[in-house]
This record gives structure tokens, sequence and C-alpha cells, in this order.
């Protein structure tokens, strides 16, 4: 490539990298309201946040735990607890389908010494056979055989069956949390599954730990709800606003007392008081978070329910994925006998209209009924937009918060750790402080020992921390303290590469090489050693990101950002200078 080329490269990634970093620098976000209609046809005004103006990304680097303070909580799940009262719900339903299997002497109860073993006791030896085939026939790849006695069949989960379920626990016990967290308005909340059966949650910036702790330890609480027509959406929302503008407040990330802000479980009943006159007899407002809203003050959508027609998540027995006849993901769930007589007559009250699944005030869907629906399970249907990962992902939220509700797993808290903002805030500033200096030792050092080939080490070097900035805020990333000191071991292995190119172009230089060959050897004859070293280093930082876990990866994130940012610098923009110099300045001496 000639000069005019590389420059061209080099100035189309410096406006790359500074359209990234842009959004590190100001506020793109603003909030609207935007009137859509919904599948009833009603129009539905809700909030959504949008950009203030044209902007390519709206990534931007966020401070983790350790610089920003926050909360560190290691909850342990109750598994075993939620397993016994499925298989007890199980045991009850097989009864149940026995029965009308004409074999109502058989009982099915649960082992009392393992959750995962049910006991088919029956007073007729000979209905061995007709249970054995009931379970190869109806459940498949649930339940095996393992053992048969006088008048008693031992059954068990296939422990794939029994990992998947224990799984399913952790998972809608993060997903209850996740919903929970809203509230704080943690943009970037950290809750993983650790092991089995704990959850590592990391709340970033947030500053009431106590009223968290409280918050996410709370009992689920699922309810099915009709979505009322006795009021249009449009009416509803202002309602709302008005009620928002007499009362000086607004859903925000924390209570403020009086007026102001208040996070959601404050909201939704300051709400509710300040429009219950208004509303429609026996209804009460609910919101859901609309598509793309990282929480509901991002994007809410109102929702009228009916409060007569109420089913709670107790009688739910279980949900999951299947596919419909289209081979499309859809939702299965499945209720008690009473939870069935229920589910009937509530299905019967929305024809034609919506049902909410709502879980702690939050809609977590709202799908379309359109028959009165009598059976042991149902089924929603997710229509045909989006990609089938987008549908399939839509429907294992909703089959997680039902599980939620209907199967609400105990926490307990086994570790906390709380990081107050002004330790955060300290950690910021001495990073600042320790990177400011090493960046201007480097600099000192390069421009005393190598002169001319300094400043360009330092031009690059400049360069090369826009560059690290630029990768992280398209990354997302989550900045930590190790990620600080990853950033700072950066700046001192930048110039690395140069030092090696240098010497090598001096090296040529004292053999009595021109200039222009000079330099072209001792990048060429550099470039093996400089491959050589970061590559080896580049595959330690590969082993952290696999390995390693939060603060580790972003040490190792970091790390490896430098080294292929410190590549493109050290080896393409240094040399296009040089030559550029040679070239294009006639500079005959280095």
């Amino acid at each position: 490539m000639n000069l005019k080329g590389r420059w061209i490269t080099i100035a189309i990634v410096l406006i790359a990298a500074i359209v990234s970093i842009y959004p590190n620098l100001v506020d793109l976000t603003k909030q609207e309201q935007k009137t859509t209609v919904n599948e009833s046809g009603e129009p539905i005004t809700e909030t959504v946040t949008t950009t203030k103006h044209w902007w390519p990304t709206k990534n931007k680097i966020v401070y983790g735990l350790d610089i920003q303070g926050g909360l560190h909580l290691v909850l342990g799940v109750d598994v075993d607890e939620v397993m016994v009262e499925k298989t007890k719900r199980l045991a009850g339903s097989l009864t149940s389908d026995l029965s009308g299997k004409e074999l109502p002497h058989i009982n099915v109860t649960v082992d009392p010494n393992n959750p995962l073993f049910m006991n088919f006791n029956t007073s007729k030896p000979t209905d061995e056979a007709s249970i054995a085939k009931f379970i190869e026939d109806f459940y498949p790849a649930t339940l095996q055989v393992i053992e048969t006695k006088p008048n008693q069949i031992v059954v068990q989960y296939y422990q794939s069956k029994a990992d998947e379920y224990k799984k399913q626990v952790v998972d809608q016990a993060i997903e209850v949390i996740r919903n929970r967290i809203d509230e704080f308005g943690v943009t970037e909340p950290s809750i993983t599954a650790q092991g089995s059966d704990r959850i590592l949650v990391q709340l970033p910036g947030i500053k009431d730990s106590a009223r968290a702790k409280d918050l996410i330890n709370k009992t689920a609480r699922l309810n099915f709800r009709v979505v009322s027509t006795k009021m249009p959406g449009d009416q509803v929302f202002e309602l709302v606003k008005k009620a928002e503008e007499t009362g000086k407040f607004k859903l925000g990330f924390k209570d403020g007392g009086e007026g102001g802000n208040l996070a959601y479980s404050s909201y939704i009943k300051k709400v509710n008081e300040a429009i219950g006159k208004d509303l429609p007899k026996d209804t009460r407002l609910v919101f859901e978070k609309v598509d793309g809203a990282k929480t509901l003050v991002d994007g809410k959508r109102p929702y009228l329910v009916d409060t007569s027609s109420r089913l709670s998540g107790d009688l739910l027995e279980d949900a999951n994925v299947g596919v419909d006849q289209y081979g499309k993901p859809e939702v299965t769930f499945r209720f008690s006998v009473e939870g069935r007589r229920k589910f009937a007559d509530i299905s019967e009250q929305a024809i034609g209209g919506q049902l909410a699944i709502v879980l702690d005030d939050v809609v977590k869907s709202a799908p379309s009924v359109s028959a009165r629906i009598d059976s042991d399970s149902a089924r929603i249907t997710l229509g045909s937009g989006g990609s089938y990962q987008e549908t399939y992902d839509e429907a294992q939220l909703i089959a997680t918060s039902l599980r939620a509700g209907a199967l609400p797993a105990a926490l307990q808290q086994l570790e906390e750790r709380t990081v107050g903002p002004t330790l955060g805030a300290d950690s910021i500033r001495k990073g600042k402080y320790a990177g400011g200096l090493g960046l201007i030792l480097v600099l000192i050092f390069m421009l005393f020992y190598y002169r001319r080939l300094g400043m360009v080490a330092c031009t690059s070097l400049v360069f090369n921390i826009i560059l690290i900035i630029a990768i992280l805020t398209m990354l997302g990333a989550t900045l930590t303290l190790p990620g600080v000191a990853g950033i700072i071991l950066t700046i001192g292995m930048a110039v690395d590469a140069n030092v090696i190119i240098f010497e090598r172009i001096k090296e040529e230089l004292a053999k009595g090489s021109g200039i222009a060959l000079s330099v072209k050897n001792g990048f060429d004859f550099a470039l093996s050693a400089i491959l050589d070293a970061n590559i080896t280093t580049a595959a330690v930082c590969f082993v952290l990101m696999y390995f390693g876990t939060g603060p580790i990866r972003g040490f190792a994130v970091t790390l490896l950002a430098g080294i292929v940012t410190s590549m493109f610098t050290s080896i393409f923009v240094s040399r296009t200078i040089i030559e550029w110099s040679i070239v294009k300045r006639g500079l005959k001496k280095i």
C-alpha cells in the first residue's frame, strides 16, 4: 500500500475511534411518548427512550462494581426444596392421569428420602405392565422404572432431566432477581449462576443495599389477569401523565420521598392511588417493559387489568418451551385441577382480548385469547414476527417467568460485600494519576533517548490509547480496577515494539545503509520478534478470558485490546509517519 492509501486508512480508523468514543462524553438519549396499536386494535401510548440525534452507536464504557461502588451478593438457591414440590405436583398429576386411564386404584407418592423418586402404589400386581407402558408412552424422556416391588413400582427422573429441572430453578430465580433490579436503574447488572445452586449478583452504582437485599429476597408473585377494555389505552396514558404532573412524581431509579423519582414498587402504588377514582371499577394499572428497553424507566407500556379476574401462580404446575404445528417455538404450561377450572373461567372472560401474565406487578406477556381454554395444559403462541432465535428467546423468558411464580425458590444470602462510592471515586482518581504519570514518564524517556523517532513513538502511543478506549466502548465493556491496570500496563508495553524497531534501524545505520533502507530493514527484521512477543501474551489473555471470571476477564480484555492496537500503531502508523518524513519532508537523519 502506498503512502496515500496508508494515510487514508489511518484517518478512517481515527475517525471511527472518535465516533465510538463520543457516547462516553455526552448523553445521546431522551424520553418521549409513542402511540401504537395493540393486538386488540386499541391505541396504547408508551414511554420509550430514543436518541437526541442520529449517531452510529450508543455503546459506552460502564464502570464496574469496584470503581463506582455497589453491592456484591452470593445467594444460595434452595433447589432441593423446589424439586420436592415439583415432584409432589407431578405425583398428583400422575395419580389424576392414571385415574383417567381406568386405573383409579393407583396412588403416586414421593419417596421421603429422595425427591427424584416416586412410588406407584397399587393393589393389583397385574398393573405393573400398564404403569410401565403409561410411563413409556407419556413420559419417555422424563421418567424411568428402576425397581418393581410387591404392589409398588419405583420410578425416578432421568438424571439429564433432573439436571435440566435444577438448572431451570436457578434460571427462574435469576429472572425474578433481574425483574426486580429494574427498580434500581443498574444499567449493567451482573446476575450469573455459580455452580448448580448459587447465584452471583453484582450491582454497580447501587446505594440502597439494604432495600436491594429485601427486594431480591421477596417471594415472587405471579398472577393471570384479564386486560380490561373498559377504557381506551390513550385515555389511560393521559390519566397517568396527569397524575405525574399533579403529584410531581415520575418513575425513576430510587425513592425520592414526596415528589421526585420513585422506584417501580412505589411508583405503581402511587399512580394507582392517584388515578384509582378515575379508573373503571375493579381495575388496576400495571406496566410492561417495551421491546429494546433496558429498564422500565427507559420504556414502559401501561396495561389496565381486571382485578376481579385473578389466577395466582401457585395453581400453575409447570411451564416449558415447545414447538407448534409449524415448528415455531411456543410456551406450554400446565395447571392443577383447581387451576384448570379457574383458568377456563378467566380465559372465557378474555375471549377476543388479552390475558396479562403479571410477575411482581410487571407484565411479562399479554397474549390474545380466541376461545375458552379448558384442558390440562394451555399454550401461548408468539406470532410470526422476528427470527426463530428471537421468538425462542421470548418463549424462554415467558416460560421462566411462569415457573418463577409457580415454584418460587427460597434464596439464602451466603456472602455480601458492599463497596462505597467514595472508595470507587478514590480508585478512579488513583487510576488516572497512575496512568497519567506512567504516560508522561514513557513520553519523556522516548523523546530524550530517541529524539525524532521518540516523537513518532509518542504520537503512536497517544493514538494507541484512543484506539483502546474505542474498542472497549464498542464492546460495551465494564471497566474494573484490573481493567484499569491492564490499560496502564498497555501504556508501558505499547512502546516495546517501537524500541525493538528503532534499535534495528540504528543497527542498520551503523552498517552504513541509507536512511530509507535502514527504516525498511528495521521494520522488516523486527516484525518476527514483535509478533512472537505479542502472540504469546495474547494466548495468555485468551486463557484468562476462558477460565477467568469478572475482574480477571476485564484485565484480559483490556490487555488483549492493547496488544491489537499497539501492533497497529507501532508497525503501521509509526512506519507511515517515518516513511512520509523521509519521502515528503526530506528527512536525512534520525
